[in-house]
């Protein structure tokens, strides 16, 4: 369960490993009791992983300087929304002219997309000679739980306690589905299978945007009726006239 990489994977296995259990002592193979019934579940944050706002992606930014190992991962996760195994298997093998290539490792599905401003700024400061882009001892390649915990130290280190990997990819998928992009675009940049994937974004930005049109041309109510819509403790109109009653 510890090495899922959040609570519902966990569960999930917790779940699972009690099925074969159960299998098992059913079936009679010398196992009498589950073990797994005595690991806690997790608790699931029903909105799951934070997504980062723009004042946590700017304050990494200010803790992790241009051409740092912490900046280029940001770059990396934020603008191509890849997950921590696509990116920990990055390198110049993926880059195909102005663009990034990779084929995501959950659902085997291509991405293709331009590469961003911010993110071609700190690939310039690569060098050609590193096979994948982010490395740690003598250029080994990270696993994608270790790659995980190195770069939430590097939030923490940041002041973003909450932060992961992970949720920048949820951010690039919210600044889209802000900005009107289609479930068909979300669907192309974060590869996923079906478009419903990515509704969740869409619908919350749709919610939004249809919360602002609907204030639209709504007048103010002041001067167009003297009646109190106010609890008589908060309205001193009604003090008023009790008093030039009195």
């Amino acid at each position: 369960m510890g090495r899922k990489e959040g609570p519902s994977a966990a569960n999930t296995v917790k779940k699972n490993l009690s099925m074969l259990f159960n299998f098992a002592i059913k079936r009679s193979m010398g196992i009498t009791f589950n073990p797994a019934r005595y690991a806690e579940r997790l608790k699931v944050n029903p909105d799951g992983y934070h997504t980062w706002t723009d004042q946590e992606i700017a304050r990494f930014k200010k803790h992790h300087p241009k051409g740092s190992k912490a900046r280029l991962a940001l770059m990396l996760f934020l603008w191509t929304g890849a997950a921590r195994q696509d990116v920990a298997a990055m390198g110049w093998q993926n880059i195909k002219g102005n663009r990034i290539e990779y084929r995501r490792g959950k659902t085997k599905i291509e991405a293709s997309l331009p590469i961003h401003p911010e993110l071609a700024s700190e690939l310039a400061l690569v060098s050609r000679d590193q096979l994948l882009f982010l490395t740690h001892g003598k250029g080994l390649a990270y696993k994608p739980e270790t790659l995980g915990n190195w770069f939430k130290c590097q939030c923490l280190a940041a002041g973003n306690p909450v932060c992961s990997a992970h949720g920048l990819r949820k951010a690039l998928a919210t600044l889209m589905a802000n900005e009107g992009k289609s479930p068909d675009e979300i669907r192309s940049v974060m590869a996923h299978k079906t478009n419903q994937e990515g509704s969740t974004y869409t619908r919350q930005a749709d919610r939004a945007r249809l919360a602002d049109s609907g204030f639209d041309g709504l007048s103010s109510t002041q001067g167009e009726q003297k009646l109190s819509n106010l609890f008589p403790k908060l309205d001193n109109s009604i003090h008023k006239s009790m008093k030039g009653k009195e």
